[in-house]
């Protein structure tokens, strides 16, 4: 009979399909660190785990151990080398969150262009007269580079086609694996393309190092915008700030940082052309449902012999059908 433990709060949907799974049993642990589910891992046949980290040292102790499913599509705090060793599939939420990544890039694309949060201490605090700086700029004829051009950039490409936008991507995987079909094309390089943009949107993977430092700032246009809604790290935060101080950034819109939640005397939060928000892009109600549904289900699919491989981030490195150690 396979236990179940559930690391962090889980909608009421993925509980329902484990606790009325046939022969599942489950803990809930709603807290969301290492230590609160760490002592009850050792009774778990499978981990749902949420953004908290899972260390080696940890999964040392969780011997029968058989599946990690986490809640979502990113996997960077979870010690993916530790699995391999031990013959674990990590499994990952199927596209669950790219329209709402999607939408809230948009909609950071959208406020920083008009300028919304000068706009709104405007109307509160004044002056009114803050409209005729002409700030506010328009979305239609400027271009828009997409850096990482997977489920959510093409999404992303879609709606500020609906804008007008003049719309290129960069995504050095796609480029040597074969460009998706459709209007927007590649450009030749990153720096190409930064000198190109006018308004720039971060949907790549942490590489481990910045993909946007204070050389790649020096190649963009005076005044241009820049979103980041991807991971924590992407951005070198630091020559972020030089570059809004210096006016060659004129407004952003930040949901990742390399801190979360960054300290309150981070100096990103003293500019009044930054809006930010604390990692909540793919958290909407829907997306939580459908995380959780997706999640939970990847458990029970693997035990039935059923998950589908594509959600297997390390199948590469599995070698055989991992038994319980007793």
């Amino acid at each position: 009979m396979p236990h179940v433990l559930v690391a962090g709060k889980l909608h009421p949907a993925g509980r329902t399909i484990l606790t009325e799974a046939p022969g599942f049993t489950a803990t809930f642990i709603d807290e969301v660190s290492e230590a609160s589910y760490a002592p009850h891992l050792a009774g778990a046949d499978a981990l749902l785990i949420r953004t908290q980290p899972l260390s080696a040292a940890t999964l040392a102790t969780a011997r029968r151990l058989r599946i990690v499913s986490r809640h979502g599509v990113g996997y960077d705090a979870v010690d993916v080398a530790a699995l391999n060793a031990r013959n674990i599939p990590l499994c990952i939420c199927g596209d669950v969150n790219s329209s709402a990544v999607a939408e809230h890039a948009m909609m950071m694309i959208l406020a920083s262009a008009k300028r919304a949060l000068r706009a709104d201490a405007a109307v509160r605090r004044g002056p009114w007269g803050w409209r005729d700086r002409l700030e506010s700029q328009d979305l239609a004829g400027r271009n828009l580079l997409l850096i990482g051009y997977g489920r959510i950039g093409r999404r992303i490409a879609a709606m500020a086609a609906g804008f007008a936008m003049t719309i290129r991507a960069y995504d050095p995987f796609l480029a040597e694996r074969g460009w998706p079909s459709g209007a927007v094309t590649p450009v030749a390089s990153l720096h190409e393309g930064l000198g190109w943009a006018d308004i720039v949107s971060v949907s790549a993977p942490h590489s481990g190092k910045p993909l946007i430092g204070a050389a790649e700032f020096a190649q963009m246009r005076d005044g241009a915008i820049l979103v980041n809604t991807a991971r924590g790290g992407t951005v070198d935060e630091a020559a972020l700030v030089s570059a809004l101080e210096t006016g060659k950034v004129g407004a952003a819109g930040l949901d990742v940082f390399s801190a979360e939640p960054p300290p309150h005397d981070h100096p990103l939060l003293r500019f009044d052309q930054v809006l930010l928000s604390p990692h909540i892009a793919g958290v909407t109600e829907g997306a939580a449902v459908r995380m959780a549904i997706s999640s939970a289900q990847n458990i029970v699919d693997f035990f039935a012999g059923t998950l589908d491989p594509d959600l297997i981030v390390n199948r590469a490195a599995l070698t055989r059908p991992k038994e319980p150690t007793q």
